[in-house]
């Protein structure tokens, strides 16, 4: 019952911090909010797989988010403003708000269809995928489009966890996390770098 409750606190505050995720213009609170997400996604993966397990998924994630960051500091010639295209206020609330009606309206449908999961593993899973669909839709900052793929792929291993249990499979999303996370680095500094420069680095 306890755990049931603190679940579905978990499902109200991933709900919470896609609103950050869509709104937020600092690319700090992006990955403060990312990096409490992976922890969010340990407390329900933990619903069905091992703690170690679910601990390597959480180190690997905030790995990525700690690779991210120091790749941010390091480009300070990067403008800080993020291109954002809506620039109403309201407008990131009203899209999380259409996430949490399509995840209301879903879950209990694929609860129906794949008893045994739980309805706030299901509904977590959902938020964090609408949310990475919606942040890939609404940016082309490559720091946002990053973490909307890492989103979409949290949500998308909470609900793998709950009907698969292998060590590899594990492994293997793991570690396509670390490689959007390098990949993201990598597309970060060669946005910052001068195309004359990197072409000189290529040639080197």
């Amino acid at each position: 019952m306890v755990e049931a409750v603190i679940s579905w606190l978990v499902v109200i505050l991933i709900w919470f911090a896609a609103i950050f995720l869509l709104s937020g213009r600092d690319w700090r609170v992006q990955l403060a909010v990312m990096a409490f997400q992976y922890l969010a996604a340990f407390w329900l993966i933990t619903r069905h797989l091992p703690f170690a397990m679910a601990s390597a998924k959480l180190v690997a994630g905030w790995m990525v988010v700690a690779s991210l960051g120091m790749t941010r500091i390091s480009l300070i010639q990067v403008d800080e403003q993020a291109s954002f295209r809506a620039q109403d206020r309201f407008f990131p609330l009203t899209l999380a708000g259409v996430v949490a009606v399509v995840t209301a309206g879903a879950s209990p449908r694929i609860e129906a269809v794949i008893p045994g999961i739980g309805l706030p593993v299901i509904a977590g899973s959902l938020l964090l995928v609408g949310t990475g669909l919606m942040q890939l839709g609404i940016t082309s900052n490559i720091l946002r489009i990053i973490l909307g793929l890492l989103s979409l792929l949290m949500g998308f291993e909470i609900i793998y966890s709950a009907v698969e249990s292998s060590i590899l499979v594990a492994g293997l999303l793991a570690v396509t996390n670390l490689a959007l996370g390098l990949v993201g680095s990598y597309l970060l500094m060669a946005e910052a770098t001068p195309s004359s420069e990197l072409e000189e680095d290529l040639l080197t």
